[in-house]
């Protein structure tokens, strides 16, 4: 539900998503061979889609890029340990991410991909408008700031007071 500035999704509604944007990815007759996660949001998407199609090779790629409600670098980066894409080679990949706000997120992992793999698709959850990567598997199409269930409370902390260590 959009409460007009912010798009709201819960627990229960995320599994309703993952699992429609499953039944998409088979409808359409694609089944691929590896589902490469973008971290963090995506894990969650990526995790549901690898069981819902029955794909149990599941890579992760941690790409950092926003720092904030609608603050970023100014490109997004690769972290160590990027993965490699040999393991790739000649397979039908899927990346999953939360959301294609951007897409430029996207448009780095799937130029990653390019040139080794059989075939590059992507699933996400929502998708802006102003996404430079259309994804062939869309949930919910928004303009709108995401709240999703994981990210809307800060992280937790110690019960006794003590920093965490980072």
């Amino acid at each position: 539900m959009s409460d007009g500035v912010r798009e709201n999704l819960g627990y229960e509604q995320f599994g309703v998503a993952v699992r429609e944007l499953a039944q998409a990815i088979a409808d359409d007759g694609y089944e691929p061979d590896i589902v490469l996660s973008i971290a963090r949001g995506g894990v969650f998407v990526a995790g549901g889609l690898a069981y819902a199609l029955d794909c149990k090779n599941l890579h992760l790629v941690n790409v950092e890029f926003y720092t904030g409600v609608g603050t970023t670098l100014e490109m997004p980066v690769m972290l160590a340990p990027v993965p490699n894409v040999i393991d790739f080679t000649d397979k039908k990949v899927l990346i999953a991410d939360d959301v294609a706000d951007t897409g430029k997120t996207l448009k780095l992992v799937r130029d990653f991909c390019l040139g080794a793999v059989a075939e590059v698709r992507s699933a996400v959850v929502y998708e802006k408008s102003q996404s430079l990567v259309k994804c062939e598997y869309v949930w919910k199409r928004t303009d709108a700031w995401i709240n999703f269930p994981w990210s809307t409370q800060p992280p937790v902390a110690r019960r006794d007071g003590q920093v965490l260590d980072a």
